[in-house]
């Protein structure tokens, strides 16, 4: 393929403090990062040196003032400077608003670069929200701060594992929250039908950018075979209770019937498959085992433990309902390891393939060339 049709991908730097310039460094010689990807790093120059001596590698930070500057090499790292030289002074794994406020510009260049169409695609390393708090943002996380910048407001998060485990759905298993970082004891004031069809609908039109066309191979094995969907290409979806046991028919809560039911029959008059509400943790087995695409998970932890059990260093967080295609690895700053060189690289490479994978798709879906996406959600 010729290296200038490959997707261009930011990669922030994340908080300078935790594991992200780290994991940036690890991954960058692998063979598959750059057969897929031009990936160019958005941070601190000095702090991305120091994560490549931490691995004692010969990569160079060549340092550029535009996107269009980057040719990045298994040897070279293009770097797009951003942050105050104040954040050279925080120590390793500490909360400091100096990284917090380093890691939240980085984010803000990188989608802007996005949103005026420099870069195909951003790739997020983690941030640590309570140093970006310190900083005075208060954004809750990466995927608010995301949509603030791209002025949405039907958005979600999604955790998704590729397709690489033979038990799972051919296409991979895609986890989409209904609510996401709000305390437990408020879930029940958010959850509405609204919002649980809505985070479906999402799911349904990510997972059917990934899905193979029907005249594709047929998968090999006979499990696969029986699960694979059928020629309409809509993803099979499954769709999460919140109380135990389904609310076993209104004695543990009526939630069950009151909200996620009504969800569940209106997204299936519109054609989205969808099975529910069910119990999570047969739902999540069935899923392991091919029988979803996708599980729309009511809050946080539901689908976040289910799915990091099943392949936590090669989990990847993306945002879905932006007019960029935003994807991240799937775990945090990891202060207690931070600068140790024990940090996992493999959620870091997973992230800039499932990237690179939107951009193709969405380039399929155009027909090929560069358009104005501005106003498209890609994802």
């Amino acid at each position: 393929m010729d290296t200038h049709r490959r997707p261009l991908i930011a990669i922030t730097l994340g908080d300078p403090a935790g594991i992200g310039p780290e994991i940036i460094a690890g991954s960058w010689a692998e063979t598959v990062v750059h057969e897929g990807c031009r990936p160019l790093v958005v941070g601190h120059p000095e702090i991305l040196r120091r994560a490549v001596d931490l691995w004692q590698t010969s990569v160079e930070v060549v340092e550029i003032e535009s996107p269009a500057e980057a040719e990045p090499t298994p040897d070279v790292i293009p770097c797009l400077p951003c942050g105050a030289p104040e954040v050279l002074q925080v120590p390793p794994g500490t909360l400091d608003a100096r990284a917090g406020q380093a890691a939240y510009e980085a984010v803000v260049l990188a989608a802007r670069l996005a949103l005026a169409e420099e870069v195909d695609a951003v790739v997020t390393a983690p941030l640590n929200k309570e140093a970006m708090h310190r900083a005075g943002h208060e954004f809750p996380g990466h995927t608010e701060l995301l949509a603030h910048l791209c002025g949405v407001h039907d958005f979600a998060m999604m955790l998704y594992l590729g397709p690489y485990m033979e038990r799972f759905s051919p296409h991979g298993l895609a986890v989409v929250h209904v609510t996401l970082h709000v305390p437990l004891h408020r879930i029940f004031e958010v959850l509405t039908e609204d919002a649980i069809l809505a985070k479906a609908r999402l799911a349904d039109q990510f997972m059917r950018r990934l899905m193979k066309p029907p005249s594709a191979p047929a998968s090999r094995s006979r499990k696969r075979e029986r699960s694979a969907p059928p020629a309409d290409g809509r993803p099979r979806i499954g769709v999460c209770a919140v109380n135990p046991h389904a609310g076993e028919g209104g004695l543990f809560g009526d939630e069950e019937q009151r909200i996620i039911r009504p969800a569940v029959e209106r997204g299936r008059a519109e054609g989205l498959r969808l099975d529910g509400p069910l119990p999570t943790d047969t739902l999540m087995l069935q899923a392991r085992d091919g029988q979803y695409d996708a599980v729309v998970a009511m809050f946080h932890d539901q689908g976040h433990i289910a799915l990091k059990l099943l392949g936590m260093h090669r989990a990847v967080n993306v945002t879905l309902g932006l007019p960029i295609i935003r994807t991240s690895v799937a775990h945090g700053t990891a202060f207690d390891i931070a600068w140790r060189r024990q940090a996992d690289t493999g959620s870091m490479i997973e992230a800039l393939r499932v990237a690179s994978r939107l951009v193709e798709a969405r380039g399929e879906k155009e027909g090929g060339g560069k358009g104005n996406k501005k106003n498209e959600r890609n994802v």
